[in-house]
């Protein structure tokens, strides 16, 4: 029995070596957890700032857009504003060309039978043999105004 002896002090000292080893291990295992729980809790943070991200960039997508659409709609208004405003534009211009026109063939119409009358006066005095006066000459001018559709000449006085 010899052989089996054990020696109190080898067995102590191994105990006294155990012991602060298994806490020197659990201090570390706890310290590992730690870690790792604080690893999870980051990664976590991490996905919550990533879902917060992609919110904030989808919502800057979606105001983009919708100022995209609002400045379209807005240069469209001008556009057709400033095509109504050409266009009324062109139609005033138009309308005064028009008048012009009118106005300048009122006043050739009454040119020209002014001129009518004056060479229907001259022709009749030719005509009838009769030496052209001054009062002859009104008094076929006022005929022929009055048959001719009575236009007053201004000028003929």
């Amino acid at each position: 029995m010899q052989l089996l002896r054990i020696d109190w002090n080898v067995v102590f000292t191994i105990i006294n070596l155990i012991v602060p080893v298994t806490n020197v291990m659990e201090q570390r295992k706890q310290m590992i957890e730690g870690q790792i729980a604080d690893a999870n809790k980051l990664k976590a943070e991490a996905g919550d700032l990533k879902k917060q991200y992609e919110g904030m960039l989808a919502q800057a997508h979606e105001e983009s857009a919708e100022l995209l659409e609002k400045t379209r709609k807005s240069a469209q208004a001008e556009y057709e504003n400033r095509i109504n405003v050409a266009d009324a534009e062109a139609e005033k211009i138009i309308e005064n060309a028009h008048k012009t026109v009118e106005l300048e063939r009122d006043k050739t119409v009454q040119d020209l039978q002014s001129q009518i009358a004056v060479l229907a006066v001259a022709a009749a005095g030719k005509v009838l043999g009769e030496a052209s006066t001054n009062e002859n000459n009104r008094l076929l001018y006022q005929q022929f105004l009055t048959k001719a559709g009575g236009v007053n000449d201004a000028d003929s006085k």
